[in-house]
């Protein structure tokens, strides 16, 4: 792992970065538990308001406003409220409508495999190559050290696709599907056929109400109903995979040979997650409907701790990286996007291509 910090210097980082993290979680409570049941009962207004006004598609703008509601609850389900409780970080209320264990989301992957590819697989071997299936989703080249294959040409359109599609790339990246769909009957995987069939089921429970349910219900405005939580559903999907694509692979985040992992002590762990990891700025209602991943930072590296409080960590965070020379690696929205498609286009091409110099130290 490629920094300038001592042994001494790293266990010093390690333990300032571990008293933050202890220091939080023991300040969390019934505060928080109040915050997450104002945004769930806001998000559920938000869905059934979205919904009553797409019945009422017969006048343009109730259409617009419907499916601007629609897609806002959806987009805060998933982010604030389902990742972050599949987090468990809120477990400690004991409360069975907050359990990371019952907990069932709005999305395509079904919680339990989301608890193992992302809770697990994830945030245990953040962006280590081979082990990490969110460097690039088994479809797109991300680093360099990923070799390079005449598909990879195609990378811009897969990149697209996957925005459109980011729920269907979520659900299916701990499957090589075209592995599977290439084997023999009799050779495939039983546990990811298993996966492969819970995902169907789960399409199928989302899938119902959204396109065949409710444009029922309508009526005579069933195509404008369709419609409409079909755009909820794609601007749902854009935003998530811009959100998560900007919190990991901007130019300036490292990726990570496998050997990393012989004896990664605690700090080891926080100085990846840092590395490997990168935030975008803006205001409360950017980082709300972020989920707080605006501050994908802080996610990695305190992944147990209610989410809506990592912009008050990061500046103590922040504060900490710069005693010690460490990036941060932070940028406007636009900025950290930008850089990324850069690199989808750059990485598309065979060859070592030089990405663009690291920022200082925070």
């Amino acid at each position: 792992m490629d920094h300038n910090l001592t042994p001494e210097q790293l266990d010093s980082f390690g333990r300032e970065v571990l008293e933050l993290h202890l220091s939080v979680k023991a300040d969390v409570g019934e505060a928080d538990v109040r915050y997450i049941r104002r945004v769930i009962t806001a998000q559920r207004a938000l869905a059934v308001l979205g919904r009553g006004l797409l019945f009422a598609s017969f006048f343009p703008p109730a259409w617009v406003a419907g499916t601007a509601c629609l897609s806002l609850a959806k987009i805060i389900e998933n982010m604030e409220i389902g990742h972050n409780v599949l987090h468990g970080q809120y477990d400690f209320a004991r409360a069975k409508d907050l359990d990371s264990q019952t907990y069932e989301w709005d999305h395509l992957c079904p919680s339990d495999q989301w608890r193992h590819s992302h809770n697990y697989l994830h945030h245990t071997y953040t962006n280590v190559r081979g082990v990490d299936h969110d460097l690039g989703y088994r479809i797109l080249r991300v680093t360099e050290e990923q070799p390079w294959h005449p598909g990879h040409l195609l990378q811009p359109l897969y990149a697209a696709w996957l925005a459109l599609s980011f729920q269907l790339g979520v659900g299916l990246h701990d499957v090589d599907v075209r592995r599977f769909i290439f084997q023999k009957k009799s050779e495939r995987d039983p546990d990811e056929a298993r996966r492969l069939r819970e995902i169907g089921k789960k399409a199928l429970r989302q899938a119902l109400p959204d396109y065949v349910f409710f444009p029922l219900f309508a009526g005579p405005h069933a195509p404008a109903v369709f419609l409409g939580n079909l755009v909820a559903n794609l601007v749902r999907n854009v935003w998530s995979f811009t959100v998560i694509f900007c919190g990991h692979f901007p130019d300036g985040t490292a990726t990570f040979d496998p050997s990393c992992l012989t004896n990664e002590s605690t700090a080891h762990f926080y100085l990846r997650q840092l590395m490997g990891s990168a935030n975008f700025e803006g205001g409360r209602v950017t980082h709300f409907l972020s989920g707080h991943l605006s501050h994908q930072i802080e996610h990695h590296m305190f992944p147990d701790i209610p989410a809506h409080r990592y912009p008050a960590m990061a500046k103590r965070l922040r504060v900490i990286c710069a005693k010690y020379g460490l990036r941060y690696n932070t940028g406007s929205l636009f900025g950290q996007f930008k850089s990324v498609v850069k690199k989808l286009f750059r990485l598309a091409l065979p060859g070592r291509h030089r990405a663009p110099p690291a920022l200082a130290a925070a």
